[in-house]
């Protein structure tokens, strides 16, 4: 029976993810889900995030980031990371700036009918001086996310908005939805398509995609990952690659 019912399943997985080559949930995407840690229980990462254009690679290596179950249904989160930029055949920086704060509160629990609702506030604070790595003003993103779950396919997405201060930055909008199943106890395999608007003031929007998924090795450990690339305007690739412990 659980045979014939993962063929479509399966298709349907294939299928979206075609469609997308024409940014645990959350990581290793850029599309979250409103589900908090649970009451009293710990996420630790430690990652690394790498953006490739044809002149510069930026990222982090690696960032460490905190979640815990504050309260039920609310959890605080906290990420610092090291960045870097390197330029080919040029130079390479690396440097602290600013630290990243938040709350994920979800509103609405999920049952048979209707999907779990929740926002995720995140703000970057500038900790130490750093003109490479930050502009020295407090960023913010308020995004609205969503999820829904049939037994092994879960579908989760939204929308936020980032206000973005500092000489030639501009506020943007983040759209983004993904999908995933789980094909083994060990192996979950998901996909998202996302759209951001343009961030600075001369920068364009851009619709991306990224594939990924988990190596659950136990409840507690798990080595998270994902690659994409843009479909449309600036050349660009990204990937994640990540530990995680559950606690």
């Amino acid at each position: 029976m659980a045979k014939r019912n993962s063929k479509p399943v399966i298709l349907f997985t294939v299928l979206i993810m075609i469609f997308m080559q024409r940014n645990i949930a959350g990581p290793p995407f850029l599309t979250d889900d409103p589900v908090p840690v649970p009451f009293q229980h710990w996420e630790y990462y430690i990652s690394s995030i790498d953006t490739y254009r044809p002149e510069e690679w930026t990222g982090t290596l690696p960032h460490f980031e905190v979640n815990y179950g504050l309260i039920r249904n609310l959890q605080v989160h906290l990420l610092l990371p090291l960045n870097y930029t390197y330029t080919p055949h040029r130079s390479a920086n690396f440097g602290y700036a600013d630290t990243e704060i938040g709350a994920k509160y979800r509103i609405i629990r999920e049952t048979g009918n209707r999907p779990q609702v929740g926002i995720f506030p995140i703000f970057e604070i500038p900790t130490v001086k750093n003109d490479e790595f930050s502009h020295g003003k407090v960023k913010a993103f308020v995004p609205v996310w969503a999820q829904k779950s049939w037994h092994k396919l879960t579908t989760y997405g939204g929308a936020g908005y980032q206000v973005n201060p500092g000489k030639g930055n501009k506020n943007s909008t983040f759209l983004g939805w993904e999908l995933q199943y789980d094909f083994t106890p060990v192996i979950t395999v998901g996909g998202e398509l996302y759209y951001q608007t343009a961030d600075t003031a001369g920068g364009k929007s851009a619709t991306a995609f990224n594939l990924g998924g988990y190596f659950n090795f136990s409840d507690q450990f798990h080595i998270i990952y994902s690659f994409g690339r843009n479909i449309t305007h600036e050349r660009f690739f990204t990937s994640y690659f990540g530990l995680l412990w559950t606690i």
